[in-house]
């Protein structure tokens, strides 16, 4: 076992916040072992693995393009 397995075992994982996917979905790393989690769609934490992934990177990519289309719209709006 190595020493940072060791430490998170006794006193548990240092999260911390590592991506912002969208306001209630984010991506987190512990500090010494570098186990990754991420927000479910039930909002508890669950291990990032390659299908959470890429439902995260899709869902980030749908969010972004929604924000994009909200400030445009606001935009246009503000102009008349």
């Amino acid at each position: 076992m190595t020493p940072t397995k060791i430490y998170c075992d006794l006193f548990g994982h240092n999260y911390q916040v590592t991506k912002n996917v969208t306001n209630h979905v984010k991506e987190y790393t512990c500090k010494c072992c570098k186990k990754q989690l991420t927000t479910n769609s039930n909002g508890t934490l669950t291990e990032l693995t390659a299908k959470y992934q890429d439902i995260n990177s899709a869902l980030e990519r749908i969010y972004n393009n929604k924000l994009m289309r909200l400030k445009q719209k606001r935009l246009s709006s503000s102009i008349y």
